[in-house]
Formats: structure tokens, C-alpha cells, sequence
């Protein structure tokens, strides 16, 4: 538990030389060792055995506020001890529980029909502040009272980091195989198109957006170089019905597309299947699949199809399959920061309270949660300014934007059809 209150108390300070200046920082309510350092914050009990995993560790609404920054545990007040400023607010256990998914353990009796936590009954939804990275609000809070106890900490650049433009390769194809033509001859188009489709130019596909995707995210690319990432995940298995279409790896359209990725020199990740949620044990599996028939060298990234990642604990099964960076950590329902940050970190086991080797890299936007009416359901411009919301929150907190857009959403359709100007214009926004 030490490694884990010294992590989070580093991650915090965000600064460079976290560690040195983590020294100065207690977290203690032990009067005798207070002279030991500049901030001292005192536990609200979280931790403790008698209240951990059990009613009292939630928070109560409404939130108390310190400075204006909703506080989860703990109490707004200072005072001083010496030359040490002592903190009653618990920005510690308060930073656990949204970046731990701690609140999840807690409601295991909360799931939407694919098994997720519904972002709209989370408590950063509920107590609105799902549009700020609250544990970079707390962050910059720690280095203020370091500060006015004559600690000369800098403030992180307000710059984007990394760019995470990704894209979850779902249905590669609309009309590509046999199953295809029945499907649009009784229930789409009608035969003469399906076949038209079937036997024309890949290129041709309403589906193979890929060309396209690519030309836009370059863009990115060439104002930011080696901070822009283009990542794919792709499908290597599931029964489930959720888990259709299957695109088999030796079909010549699947290689076709594969030499596009390699041509551009994209990143491709495990997209872990809807059977794969229902059972983690797949996941290695899957990952071998993956790398063995798209002959793909050690593939470390992963996103679960559906955003299902269902429940905090199964991803130990990412870790022994050797993923070392998950990109799932969004909520299907409502855009936001689930984990309270902007910032890549490192997953810590609720269960065991223990920090982990798998870095969650929080999803902040997916297109279909900002237009299908299930979810938010916004109309263009609403869902640009959302959108546009959430970037200066990044930039302002030197965090990484990670967004999702399918290749399915740029088909011309008129169900999908404001994604491709959302798109190009958030784009547009980041090169400016």
C-alpha cells in the first residue's frame, strides 16, 4: 500500500523530479513525525480495514469543495504546525478512487446490458465534473500548498503530450463476402447492388474508409511528429454475436488492407473480443492469434470491443498476456475523463491495492457516444463544442488526447452522417 499512496503522491506533483519533491509531502496523522515535511495531508480513513470495500468508503453527495475543486474525502481545512502546512483534505484516497475504478467494486449490482458501469451513474457524472480531470485539479492544488510552504515547484507546460488518434476496426468491409450479398438482397438494397459491391473495387466499399482515415490523421502527424500515434486495434477472435462480422486473415481484401497499415506505418493493437469480456481467460489467446496470423511482432496494446471491460479486476488477465497499455478506459455513454485524469497511468488494483504494470491510457471521446441517442445524442455543433471542451481541459493539464472514431462512421450514410465533418474539424483544432 506504501508503493501505491507514493505513486499517486508522484503522480500529483507531475512534475519532473516528482520523486524528490514527493519527499516533502506526508501523508500521516502521526503529530510526531509532521516536522519531516513541508505538506502534510491527514488520511480521512479510507484506508483503513474497518472501512475499506465496505458503505461507509463512498463518498456522500454533495461533494464538499476546496478552492472550488470538488473533494471526494476529507474536509476543506488547513492549518500549520511549525513550518508544515497540514491538509485535512484527502486528495490521496480521493485520487485512488477514480483512478482505481474503486467505485465499480462497490456496485457490482450496476451494469448496462453489455456488463459495463454506466458512465451516468458514476459519481464523476453525477456531481458533474465528468468534463474535468478533477486528480490534475488535485495535482495542481499539492504543488500551490508545496508553494506557500517556500517549496519553489514549477507548473507543467499547459501543452498537449502524446495524440492517440485510434481507430477500432470493427467491420473492415460492408459488402465483401457471400454473407454479405444475402444479407443486402434481403434485407439491404437488393441483389444487383450487393454484387456490385462484391465483385467492384475494394476502394469502392462504403466501409473502406481507411484511405481517407489515413490521408486526416497525417495531418496530425506532420505538425506533431513522434507525439501523434495512429493506432488500429483489430479483431482475432469471439463467438459471441456481438463479435460479428469475423474477417478472416488469409482473404485477399483483409491483405489488401493489412499492406495499407504497413505502407503507413501505423500501430495496430489486440481489439479483445465481446466473448473475451465474458471471459478474460481468452485474452491471451486472442493476442497469440493476432500476432501469429497477421504476423504482427509483440503486440502490447489492447482495447475490449464494446468499451467492455467489465469489471476492475480482469485486468490481470491483460497483464499475463503480456499487454502493457489498455486504451479502453472511457465511458460508452457519456464522453469524459473516467479516471478523473488526462494522463497515462499506471493501473492500481482495487482488490488488492496494489500498483501494476499495465498503463490505462483514459479514453476521452468515441464517436458513437456523442451522436446515438442512447447515449448523449448531440447534434454537430454540440458535440464539436463538447469535444472542443475536453482538448483545452488536456492541453491545460500537459495531458494526451486519446479519441476513437470507427472506420464504419465515415461511411456515407445518413445515420453517421455528421462524422466525417466532427472529425476533420476536431483535427483541424489540433493543428491550429
Amino acid at each position: 500500500m506504501k508503493q501505491t499512496i507514493n505513486y499517486i503522491i508522484r503522480f500529483l506533483l507531475g512534475v519532473d523530479r516528482a520523486g524528490a519533491y514527493s519527499s516533502l509531502v506526508g501523508y500521516t496523522s502521526n503529530v510526531r513525525h509532521f516536522h519531516k515535511y513541508k505538506v502534510v495531508i491527514i488520511p480521512s480513513g479510507f484506508f483503513s480495514s474497518s472501512v475499506y470495500g465496505t458503505q461507509a468508503s463512498m463518498p456522500q453527495l454533495p461533494l464538499k469543495e476546496i478552492e472550488g475543486v470538488p473533494l471526494l474525502f476529507g474536509s476543506p481545512k488547513e492549518e500549520s504546525f511549525d513550518e508544515t502546512r497540514i491538509i485535512h483534505a484527502d486528495i490521496i484516497a480521493s485520487s485512488y478512487f477514480l483512478l482505481s475504478r474503486y467505485e465499480e467494486i462497490q456496485k457490482r449490482n450496476i451494469r448496462d446490458a453489455h456488463g459495463r458501469f454506466p458512465g451516468k451513474e458514476s459519481l464523476p457524472f453525477r456531481a458533474g465534473f465528468i468534463q474535468r480531470p478533477i486528480v490534475e485539479e488535485y495535482g495542481k492544488l499539492l504543488r500551490s500548498w508545496l508553494r506557500k510552504a517556500c517549496v519553489h515547484i514549477p507548473e507543467p507546460q499547459p501543452e498537449l503530450q502524446d495524440i492517440w488518434l485510434t481507430h477500432d476496426v470493427d467491420a473492415p468491409f460492408f459488402c465483401r463476402s457471400l454473407r454479405n450479398i444475402c444479407r443486402e438482397t434481403w434485407k439491404g438494397a437488393g441483389l444487383l447492388k450487393a454484387l456490385k459491391l462484391y465483385g467492384g473495387p475494394l476502394e469502392k466499399d462504403p466501409y473502406y474508409t481507411f484511405p481517407w482515415i489515413l490521408e486526416q490523421d497525417g495531418k496530425v502527424q506532420n505538425k506533431y511528429g513522434d507525439r501523434c500515434h495512429q493506432l488500429y486495434f483489430l479483431k482475432a477472435g469471439g463467438r459471441h454475436a456481438n463479435d460479428k462480422p469475423r474477417y478472416p486473415f488469409c482473404s485477399h481484401d483483409v491483405q489488401k488492407l493489412l499492406q495499407l497499415f504497413r505502407q503507413n506505418q501505423v500501430m495496430l493493437g489486440l481489439h479483445s473480443s465481446y466473448e473475451a469480456s465474458l471471459c478474460p481467460d481468452l485474452i491471451p489467446e486472442e493476442k497469440m492469434k493476432l500476432e501469429h496470423d497477421w504476423k504482427l511482432e509483440n503486440i502490447h496494446q489492447n482495447r475490449h470491443h464494446y468499451l467492455a471491460s467489465r469489471e476492475p479486476e480482469d485486468q490481470t488477465k491483460l497483464i499475463k498476456a503480456g499487454i502493457t497499455d489498455d486504451f479502453t478506459m472511457g465511458y460508452a455513454d457519456v464522453s469524459g475523463f473516467r479516471l478523473g485524469t488526462c494522463r497515462p497511468v499506471k493501473w492500481i488494483n482495487p482488490m488488492t491495492r496494489q500498483l501494476t504494470s499495465l498503463t490505462l491510457h483514459p479514453l476521452s471521446v468515441m464517436d458513437c457516444t456523442l451522436s446515438e441517442s442512447q447515449y448523449m445524442g448531440l447534434p454537430l455543433n454540440e458535440a464539436f463544442r463538447y469535444c472542443l471542451q475536453l482538448l483545452k481541459q488536456t492541453k491545460q493539464y500537459g495531458g494526451e488526447i486519446v479519441w476513437l472514431w470507427h472506420n464504419t462512421s465515415f461511411a456515407e450514410t445518413e445515420k453517421n452522417s455528421y462524422h466525417k465533418t466532427l472529425y476533420v474539424r476536431l483535427l483541424n483544432a489540433l493543428i491550429q
